[in-house]
């Protein structure tokens, strides 16, 4: 993929992502369960004698089920209706004896069952944790809330929703095999009447399994987007105001409640699918058998079958597969999805870098200065193995002195082209250089300055967090940085450059400022904005990007606004299926979403607006 040239770029999705998955157009949180059952094949197989004693005293639970229908059905053929009440109450307490295991069952069971789900847990958090240490290893940040919730939170989900569906599926295997072997003891021809309800309502339950964890998926991504959403607002009133931006943070929020609320409705569309395969598993057997009934009591049913059959499908049937399906449809479906954010790899540690002496030099053309500041070659990165590729096979070169915006819709994967350039995500496939060299992590204080976000601002002077990336700025160079990006009203505000900041204090907008600062005066030829002026007016983001430019720098700003995007050399734009690259004026008629970003309509050769 190729976004050198302005003209339109493959789809993000191409073969490639095709050969990872076996089906390239599904959602790819339709694949989470395939993903968690590979990763847990290895767990199950390391504990076959845990699960072997688990199976052993579920057999008692086959047992009974098996003897509660058989005996009803000779109670009454060989008992009640023959006329010996005897041996029909000899019957019934042979059927009553089959639960007193029961007890000893349930024990056995439930010491098996930790066995089963401590480890999975401790596997859990040791995974969380070391994720969490290799990103850590990855430079200076915030400590990972994702990474606290997974220890905690999560991983208890994943530990009550895994006991619940090893009881539940146990439960239901054996109990079925006991009914379906106790009604072919009874009369074989019963199985030609209940098994084609049960069996088509178990596929369909089956079918639902991937949906159901995408719709589940998509739901807690949109709740977990507005909740974000809320809260970045309501930490940013201020800057709401002072900007006029009320109308379109209205509107950013209207769109994240539909979403949700779209999440919802097909959340419930699928479970109302779940409910019809529940009720043809549990409930459509008995009506079956009894439309069946005279067409078996005419080749051979008794009675007593036909009672101890009805016994099975109400007393042990039933409520086993609705116990199942409950539990598969609320904790099972939970789990799939908590599960799904663990089965990333922990990264492996990285490589010693390359003595400078060994390292490649720069490609340079014509004898001078590399012409690029920054290269991605057939660069290849997803979230996860078998997930698709938010960035496939990309060719970017971000040209030396120039400033490049990147737009597109939100979770497109701006941010991690971002972390891409920057080196801070590795790439799965293709490599990262810097002026003609690979990427290295040892170096990237001194080659570029990424800003993300979510500004950090230290419990220090103002100075000390302006001159944070070069120490040894002069009083001079501050004051051209404060000068530069309007910063003095904030200097004034706090009490001068050496007063004490407290974070706490300071508007979003306001650590934004400081962060940019501190990029105004480092010495990094490539600066990378990862919508680091999210938080400031119209004015000030231009003015800010600016100064930044008017430094020499080579300047890569994820836009939220249209301003960015107009006032680049050239932009590149993500919409989700293609990727488009073109300098401001060309844009507007190759990129749909350029148009609608911009408000400005397209012009094709010849053919007037479009």
């Amino acid at each position: 993929m190729t976004v050198e040239q302005h003209t339109e770029a493959p789809p993000l999705a191409p073969p490639r992502a095709a050969r990872r998955t076996k089906h390239p157009g599904r959602d790819p949180w339709a694949g989470a369960l395939g993903r968690v059952l590979r990763e847990g094949r290895p767990f199950l197989r390391a504990r076959r004698g845990v699960v072997v004693r688990l199976a052993g005293w579920s057999a008692l639970e086959f047992g009974q089920t098996f003897l509660g229908g058989y005996g009803v059905a000779r109670a009454l053929d060989d008992g009640f209706l023959a006329g010996r009440p005897g041996v029909g109450l000899l019957w019934l307490l042979v059927a009553v004896a089959a639960t007193l295991p029961a007890g000893a069952a349930t024990r056995g069971v439930f010491g098996r069952l930790a066995d089963l789900v401590e480890p999975f847990r401790d596997g859990l958090v040791r995974r969380a944790v070391a994720r969490a240490l290799a990103d850590a290893l990855e430079g200076p940040g915030e400590a990972s809330s994702g990474a606290v919730s997974q220890v905690t939170h999560q991983s208890e989900i994943a530990r009550d929703g895994w006991a619940g569906t090893v009881l539940a599926l146990r439960s239901f295997v054996f109990t079925t095999a006991g009914a379906l072997a106790g009604m072919a003891a009874l009369e074989p021809r019963l199985l030609l009447v209940v098994l084609p309800p049960v069996a088509v309502g178990v596929a369909l339950f089956a079918a639902t399994l991937g949906p159901m964890a995408a719709r589940q998926h998509a739901y807690l991504t949109a709740d977990e987007a507005y909740a974000g959403y809320v809260g970045q607002t309501a930490s940013a009133l201020r800057d709401i105001a002072a900007t006029g931006a009320r109308d379109e943070v209205s509107a950013t929020a209207r769109d994240l409640t539909l979403r949700q609320a779209r999440a919802a409705r097909q959340l419930a569309r699928w479970s109302a699918v779940r409910i019809g395969a529940t009720a043809l598993c549990g409930r459509v057997p008995p009506v079956v058998l009894l439309f069946a009934a005279p067409w078996l009591l005419d080749h051979g049913l008794t009675g007593g079958a036909l009672v101890g059959a009805l016994t099975y499908l109400t007393q042990a049937l039933a409520p086993a597969v609705h116990a199942l399906m409950s539990v598969l449809g609320t904790a099972g479906g939970r789990l799939v999805v908590v599960l799904d954010r663990f089965t990333d790899p922990v990264p492996p540690p990285r490589p010693d870098p390359v003595p400078a002496a060994r390292a490649v030099p720069p490609a340079r053309s014509g004898g001078g200065a590399p012409r690029h500041e920054a290269e991605l070659r057939g660069v290849t990165f997803a979230y996860g193995p078998g997930a698709r590729p938010v960035v496939d096979r990309l060719d970017l070169c971000v040209r030396r002195g120039e400033r490049l915006a990147v737009v597109g819709p939100s979770g497109v994967g701006k941010s991690t082209l971002a972390g891409l350039i920057a080196a801070v995500v590795p790439p799965d496939e293709g490599r990262v250089l810097w002026s003609g060299r690979p990427a290295a992590p040892v170096e990237a204080a001194s080659v570029r300055t990424l800003l993300p976000q979510r500004a950090f601002v230290f419990s220090a002077s103002l100075r000390d967090n302006l001159r944070y990336l070069r120490p040894g700025a002069t009083d001079r160079e501050i004051a051209e940085t404060v000068g530069a990006l309007g910063l003095g009203a904030l200097v004034d505000r706090v009490g001068g450059l050496d007063a004490p900041v407290t974070p706490g204090h300071l508007s979003r907008g306001e650590r934004q400022l400081v962060a940019l600062g501190r990029a105004h005066l480092s010495t990094a030829p490539l600066v990378v904005l990862d919508e680091a002026t999210s938080g400031l007016d119209p004015v000030t983001e231009a003015r800010v990007e600016d100064a930044l430019a008017d430094r020499a720098r080579t300047l890569v700003v994820i836009a939220h606004r249209p301003g960015s995007a107009r006032r680049a050399d050239r932009v590149v734009v993500m919409d989700g299926t293609h990727v488009v690259c073109g300098t401001p004026a060309e844009l507007p008629a190759l990129s749909p979403f350029y148009r609608e970003l911009t408000g400005v309509p397209g012009r094709w050769p010849g053919t007037g607006n479009r």
